[in-house]
């Protein structure tokens, strides 16, 4: 473990090194920029939409070549923008975390949400009270072809996604996810369902997916379920299951749907859940979002780092390649389309290599990142810095010139001009 902090010593400067430039347009009047407000005209709404944006730092950073990012779709939009913004961070770049890949997070604010989120109109409140607020229900097939149609499109065109998707919703959201699950699973890989409304209208999606569930398949997407404890005070939830009272209808309904789709582990759904005692209906969307971020990316981790640093263990270039290659083709199989080494971690494990004993490996690092992304000056300029701490600056000036050729670096040309007086 010691190998291993020490290396993320090395990667947390680098990192901060590379984007220094972007943290820098990420403040504006002395402010901390989390996105930007988007919005879409929908046709199928017949209203405008507006959208929150979140893009990682590399997509607004001209140091790296241009990457495609999976996409996080969050339904309540504002409610849970800076939460999970700060989590994806947190797990995809902050200390050298690998833990969940970088995303881009489109928030989708509400503008009628029981229109919106419901599937099905009902006029009936199992919980008692007025039931004017039921009667713009059941517009969630309408919102579904909102976003299939419009916003996904929309999203692909103008900012740079990959195919790969994620859902994510609370409470009516949460009906909203495990609803277009059953209807429409092909839109999104991953689903994450946080104590959803599944009492609806008589536990209508519970009974659809009875049903969809024993006829379909569901190979390559991901569900993860999250329970509050909703319960009455001094209930144990062995108890739940034998209750009838309408004050334990969400959770039963939600425990319900877990025992479902636990029994039908043979139709390609990666389902896991979890009942979370300690917290209500308003606390669990937090630790349900980092516990499914968790499980659902469980293969993206890079975690073989450690031993490339490892004193004790001789790492030749042709393993260290082996061992890239075999991490990122797993990764590949998961998302469903070729994905490259990152670009930036590749990069750093350069400068951490970049020592007599490991300097091979620093090469290896880095003219692996030449291959795969050519049209990047700063894999050009960072393989000058290999030349330079191997006093090589006759080929390390080769490299900053070549950087510059492919794209305009200032950095790249200080280094020029030193070396230019330096070799006269």
């Amino acid at each position: 473990m010691k190998y291993f902090l020490l290396f993320l010593s090395l990667f947390t400067i680098l990192n901060c090194q590379d984007k220094k430039n972007v943290e820098e347009t990420l403040k504006s009047d002395n402010r901390i920029v989390f996105g930007q407000i988007d919005s879409i005209y929908s046709e199928v709404l017949n209203e405008s939409r507006k959208i929150w944006v979140h893009l990682p730092a590399g997509a607004l950073d001209d140091t790296f070549s241009k990457t495609k990012y999976p996409v996080l779709y969050l339904l309540d939009g504002p409610g849970h923008f800076y939460s999970v913004t700060g989590m994806i961070k947190q797990l995809s770049t902050t200390n050298g975390n690998t833990v969940v890949p970088e995303m881009i997070i489109v928030a989708i604010p509400n503008t009628n949400r029981t229109r919106d989120l419901t599937p099905t109109n009902t006029e009936t409140d199992p919980f008692g009270g007025d039931t004017a607020w039921l009667n713009d229900s059941g517009g969630g097939e309408t919102f579904n072809d909102f976003v299939e149609k419009e916003l996904i499109p929309y999203i692909d065109k103008n900012y740079p996604t990959s195919s790969y998707r994620t859902y994510v919703g609370h409470s009516f959201g949460g009906l909203a996810v495990i609803n277009t699950l059953l209807t429409r699973p092909e839109l999104f890989d991953n689903y994450i369902a946080i104590d959803p409304s599944l009492w609806w209208d008589d536990q209508v999606i519970l009974k659809k997916a009875a049903t969809v569930f024993s006829e379909s398949r569901f190979d390559k997407k991901g569900l993860y379920l999250g329970i509050a404890n909703t319960m009455p005070d001094g209930m144990k939830i062995e108890d739940v299951v034998k209750d009838t009272t309408g004050s334990t209808l969400h959770v039963r309904s939600n425990l319900e749907f877990a025992k479902l789709a636990d029994s039908h582990e043979d139709n390609g759904l990666s389902f896991d859940w979890k009942y979370y005692d300690n917290d209500t209906h308003g606390s669990v969307p937090l630790i349900t979002e980092y516990d499914a971020m968790r499980i659902l990316f469980s293969w993206y981790d890079f975690k073989e780092i450690n031993k490339f640093f490892d004193p004790d263990i001789k790492v030749t270039p042709e393993e260290f390649k082996n061992t890239i290659d075999t991490h990122y083709k797993k990764v590949s199989e998961h998302f469903g389309y070729d994905v490259l080494p990152n670009e930036g971690l590749i990069n750093s494990l350069g400068y951490g290599f970049m020592t007599p004993d490991k300097f091979d490996l620093s090469y290896a690092a880095l003219q692996m990142n030449i291959e795969n992304y050519p049209e990047s000056s700063n894999v050009y300029d960072s393989m000058g810095d290999y030349y330079l701490a191997t006093k090589d600056s006759v080929k390390a000036l080769e490299l900053f010139t070549k950087a510059i050729e492919v794209g305009p670096s200032t950095v790249s040309q200080e280094k020029i001009d030193i070396l230019t007086k330096s070799l006269k």
